[in-house]
């Protein structure tokens, strides 16, 4: 029988996860919610895919850990998946107009500074930045206020003003903890960045 630790380095090195193969179909989904939303108009079932991709972010973490299945390629592959879901999703809705603009772009703004940022890291070598539990929060918050927009455009031929009080009431504090999660990961990152000078010498 294998112990704990030879399941999970077994699973580490491993490409072919349950969650890895979450991600993957989290990504191929991405196309058909802009399709959803711009070709067909159809927010509701843009709404409920959307929030379905939400659920998915939580539930390959779930299955990762307590499975142990958490692998290399999935440390890299599951936030790329979320940033470029997220990132596509909220600039869909604001060419839609399901979101304000002024709350669309600053939620593009955090995103696209900590992927550049997460690239940058890469390419120097430092290893991925573990998400705190503030930026978990913070992402949870706004995948529930973002199709609780949509649902405001799609019931009571867009004029339903309870869905969207809601998201704001979710959505604003949420953004305001994903920046604050953002500001905390510079001194991971400097410290991600020391490590591995440290090694190289």
């Amino acid at each position: 029988m294998k112990e704990p630790n030879q399941t999970h380095e077994r699973w580490r090195d491993n490409a072919f996860t349950v969650p890895n193969l979450i991600s993957i179909l989290r990504l191929a989904a991405v196309p058909v919610f802009v399709w959803l939303l711009i070709g067909e108009n159809r927010p509701l079932a843009a709404a409920a895919l959307l929030g379905i991709l939400g659920a998915t972010d939580w539930v390959d973490g779930w299955i990762a850990r307590r499975f142990n299945q958490v692998s290399e390629l999935g440390k890299v592959l599951d936030p790329t998946a979320d940033r470029i879901m997220f990132l596509v999703a909220v600039f869909t809705m604001i060419i839609d107009e399901s979101v304000a603009v002024w709350f669309g772009i600053l939620t593009l703004v955090r995103e696209g500074v900590v992927a550049i940022a997460a690239l940058i890291l890469g390419a120097l070598g430092a290893r991925a930045l573990k998400v705190t539990w503030v930026g978990k929060t913070s992402s949870f918050g706004l995948m529930f206020a973002f199709p609780l927009f949509l649902l405001s455009t799609a019931v009571d031929g867009g004029q339903s003003t309870t869905y969207e009080v809601i998201a704001y009431v979710i959505g604003v504090p949420s953004l305001a903890l994903h920046y604050i999660a953002a500001f905390g990961y510079i001194p991971l990152a400097i410290t991600a960045l020391r490590e591995e000078r440290e090694e190289m010498l």
